[in-house]
């Protein structure tokens, strides 16, 4: 297997003397999905920002497809916590904006935007203004957009924690058939201990004050995962172990240097 992700010592102290996350050892393989897990703090959004090349390391080598990232030719999308959609402009203008950016011409871009639209199911909605849809669709234009770059790497920082049980469970399983269906690696945040389950290969726990590792889980089950998975007592059994080490996590001493 080749590496997508390599973090080696990786840490990250901020300006005001903050540790936001101590020296972290972290090997992704291509077209693993690989899940971080943890409380508020424990450094996971620092840690994909790190790998997006949104922030510096403040020590250690990171490496994204075996280069430093300003030399990687890795394709790499973000997707926020919040859609962070254009309000004025339409679903289609929204998609299309980091093509416009890149300056790729309109007729190219048009094809890749209604080839993204359709592939999270919003091909009607390209004349849409955001504020005609749902909380879920407007997660599912924002995944569009990191789409229309056609990502080798695609990182993603808890994007359905504001969502409905029901929206939420419906977007996972999308998901989950847009990383096998792209050949996509995915690196995925979230506080959810079930998404974590029902969605990944591993689960990196990280326990804070300050942000670290604590321990790997692997979610040794085949793909795809049916709504079955969510009720079933594999499904509980490594619920159960990734409440453990949470628990563990938070119940550890602060770490020291």
């Amino acid at each position: 297997m080749t590496p997508a992700i390599e973090l080696l010592g990786v840490s990250k102290t901020y300006a005001n003397g903050t540790q936001a996350l101590l020296p972290v050892d972290l090997t992704v393989q291509e077209g693993e999905f690989v899940t971080l897990l943890g409380a508020s703090g424990c450094g996971k959004s620092t840690l994909l920002k790190m790998v997006a090349g949104l922030l510096e390391p403040t020590d250690g080598r990171l490496l994204v497809g075996r280069k430093p990232i300003a030399r990687s030719d890795q394709r790499i999308a973000f997707v926020f916590q919040e859609a962070t959609l254009m309000p004025w402009a339409r679903v289609q203008s929204n998609v299309r904006l980091p093509l416009d950016l890149a300056q790729v011409p309109r007729s190219e871009a048009d094809a890749r935007v209604q080839d993204a639209l359709h592939l999270v199911g919003l091909q009607s909605f390209a004349a849409h203004r955001p504020r005609e849809l749902s909380g879920g669709m407007q997660m599912r234009v924002s995944i569009a957009r990191s789409l229309v770059t056609r990502p080798t790497l695609l990182l993603m920082d808890e994007p359905f924690g504001a969502l409905d049980e029901i929206t939420r469970h419906r977007l996972d399983a999308d998901l989950l058939d847009l990383w096998r269906d792209q050949k996509l690696t995915v690196v995925f945040v979230t506080h959810s201990i079930y998404e974590a389950v029902y969605l990944s290969q591993r689960v990196i726990v990280m326990a804070a004050r300050p942000g670290r590792v604590v321990d790997e889980v692997v979610i040794d089950e085949p793909y795809p995962r049916s709504a079955g998975f969510r009720v079933s007592t594999a499904f509980a059994g490594h619920a159960a172990r990734l409440q453990d080490a949470l628990q563990r996590a938070s119940a550890a001493e602060p770490a020291t240097v």
